[in-house]
């Protein structure tokens, strides 16, 4: 007779054994005009072939647990993901990718793996294939379907973008040369949570603190200071002048290289509340108000790039976001 002990173990054995593996995900691509809420987990659609070429842009939406793909400002892809279950909560806010690595095992969770893995902070967060259960079931991480993951990550590239929000964004594109036109600025107040500019300075620049990386660009019109981060070290900062009054409202620019004409092309991505906040403008030419000394203007542009990211808010700006947390503006929830 089989000790009572014994033979609970052998039925959770038996049970474990016979539980199914979550999914993993569909092998192919669901029709590209299927409607996106009907997606189950496990599905994606993907069509690389709408925009061969340009910057990319990963949306993830929290609410509906999906992704979604830009590249040059038209969406190649869907997918159903996994975000964070309770208690190792997705964070929100705009990433850049920091790191690539096919064949990734965890260093935090007993050495799970996490192919395709592409990191978003250095302490954990990244997009990854893995098990889609339909509900937040990570400990943090964007798992999505194998076969779309392998796709992502061979048309992505290091620096590009990511959005984790509780709110809808949809990216346009624009041709303008006003972003970061030369102008000048002058005595704007410190902001007492970031190192100050020392006195008489109005900006800094230090592009040997990291020779090469993905650059993003930080403005806060509250703080009236823009930061140019690469490989999220900060490598220079500087005051800029706001016109009393004028909130931008949080909204992102993606570079997009210069056209045929000459102009300068931007992807725009509207974030959550823009469009409520006071005295704003048109979308297009909302960064015209900003003025930012000349010299240091030219320097940002040497080090603007393809994928190249601009965040812009009326917030004021996180406490020691230097070194190597990127989390620079998180919306709400």
């Amino acid at each position: 007779m089989i000790p009572l002990r014994a033979n609970a173990l052998l039925l959770a054995a038996a049970l474990s054994l016979a539980a199914p593996a979550l999914p993993q995900g569909a092998k192919t691509s669901s029709p590209i005009d299927m409607d996106v809420s009907e997606l189950k987990p496990g599905q994606f659609i993907w069509n690389g072939d709408l925009a061969p070429e340009g910057p990319m842009t990963v949306i993830v939406h929290l609410p509906t647990q999906r992704a979604y793909v830009y590249r040059n400002g038209i969406r190649i892809g869907v997918t159903t993901v996994s975000t964070g279950k309770k208690g190792h909560k997705t964070p929100t806010g705009i990433f850049t990718i920091l790191q690539k690595n096919k064949d990734h095992k965890s260093n935090l969770y007993n050495n799970a793996p996490m192919p395709y893995m592409q990191r978003l902070t250095w302490d954990g967060i990244a997009l990854h294939a893995g098990n889609l259960p339909g509900y937040p079931a990570s400990h943090g991480c964007i798992r999505m379907p194998m076969e779309f993951s392998k796709k992502l990550f061979e048309a992505s590239s290091m620096g590009m973008t990511v959005v984790v929000t509780n709110d809808r964004v949809t990216p346009e594109i624009a041709d303008t040369n006003a972003f970061l036109a030369p102008v000048t600025a002058k005595g704007v107040p410190d902001d007492p949570t970031q190192r100050r500019l020392g006195k008489g300075e109005d900006w800094r620049w230090t592009p040997e603190k990291s020779p090469a990386g993905p650059v993003t660009i930080v403005l806060s019109t509250d703080n009236g200071r823009v930061l140019v981060f690469r490989n999220g070290v900060e490598i220079g900062r500087s005051k800029v002048k706001v016109e009393p009054g004028f909130e931008i409202g949080t909204r992102a620019l993606q570079y997009a290289g210069t056209g045929e004409d000459g102009q300068t092309r931007w992807i725009y991505l509207p974030l959550p509340g823009y469009e409520t906040e006071k005295r704003q403008v048109d979308e297009r030419t909302a960064v015209q108000a900003i003025s930012i000394p000349e010299d240091f203007n030219r320097l940002v542009r040497s080090v603007i790039g393809p994928g190249t990211t601009v965040l812009a808010t009326h917030g004021g700006m996180k406490s020691g976001s230097s070194g190597r947390q990127t989390t620079v503006i998180a919306t709400d929830g």
